[in-house]
């Protein structure tokens, strides 16, 4: 892979697991249930955070073409709405994985209070080891997961095993739109070192996609109508009731690295990709 702003070390799957046992209170307090940015039409939109997350849920689960009875991964649950909106908005079947024990077990006790225990369920698993069967699913889903995992070659390669032939990948990564300026380079590092990720160049996907299996489909910049905005709108909500949570759960989060400082470096990306499993 090309030479990205990354922390010293990859990511370690048990200490992402860790880190987000303790992040699970303090983001469903300010991202809310879904714990990935928002989706806007327009920067003045008057559409709220909480809506634009569930309609970039959206826009991801229509690339899946999902239906009645369809088998789906969630494959970085967080703590279950998108896999509970992708079973009541399709009628698949939806399961969902998380590296983090708190995040399983508050996405279970969310399934069950919305009485969909009988098709969406949630268990602890490691994305680069998945212990499901090859061709166990018609479509895979990681909404803004992949950028925690130390191989995403491997990630792949596992998804093209569990999908069976003609099945559908949608996930969304970080990438570097352009050369990160120093006056925004110490702002991405600290984002990326705080929460354990890494990111990519747009260019990496076609050959990783090709390699771990499967055929490269959509590949588009979706930046413009998401990030900015989620980093306004999360700067804003970390204030408060969600400032306190934030010391009782995760406050050396909240100090060392603040949204908006991520706010105007548009060399920053977010990146939408689709894949398929090649065959019948």
């Amino acid at each position: 892979m090309a030479q990205q702003p990354a922390p010293p070390t990859l990511p370690v799957p048990d200490e992402v697991g860790r880190l987000y046992d303790r992040y699970t209170d303090l983001g469903s307090a300010t991202l809310g249930e879904n714990l990935h940015f928002g989706y806007w039409d327009s920067p003045d939109s008057p559409v709220p955070l909480d809506e634009a997350t569930d309609r970039l849920t959206d826009l991801m689960a229509d690339r899946l073409h999902l239906g009645t009875g369809s088998r789906v991964l969630d494959l970085g649950c967080g703590t279950g709405r998108p896999a509970l909106r992708i079973a009541g908005r399709t009628g698949a079947d939806v399961t969902g994985i998380s590296i983090s024990h708190k995040q399983v077990e508050r996405a279970t006790a969310l399934a069950a209070d919305h009485g969909l225990t009988d098709r969406v369920r949630f268990e602890r698993a490691d994305a680069m080891n998945l212990p499901f069967a090859d061709g166990s699913f018609d479509a895979v889903i990681a909404l803004e997961s992949i950028i925690h995992m130390p191989d995403r070659a491997q990630v792949l390669r596992q998804v093209a095993r569990v999908l069976r032939p003609g099945g559908r990948l949608v996930l969304t990564d970080f990438f570097e739109r352009a050369p990160i300026p120093d006056s925004g380079r110490p702002a991405v590092e600290r984002y990326l070192r705080e929460f354990m990720m890494t990111m990519v160049q747009a260019e990496d996907y076609p050959p990783l996609l090709r390699q771990a299996g499967l055929w490269f489909e959509e590949l588009t910049d979706i930046s413009e109508p998401t990030l900015r905005r989620t980093f306004i709108e999360l700067s804003a909500r970390i204030s408060g009731s969600a400032r306190q949570l934030a010391a009782d759960y995760g406050g050396e989060l909240v100090e060392q690295f603040n949204p908006g400082d991520m706010t105007d470096v548009r060399e920053f990306g977010h990146l939408l990709v689709v894949a398929v499993r090649p065959g019948l």
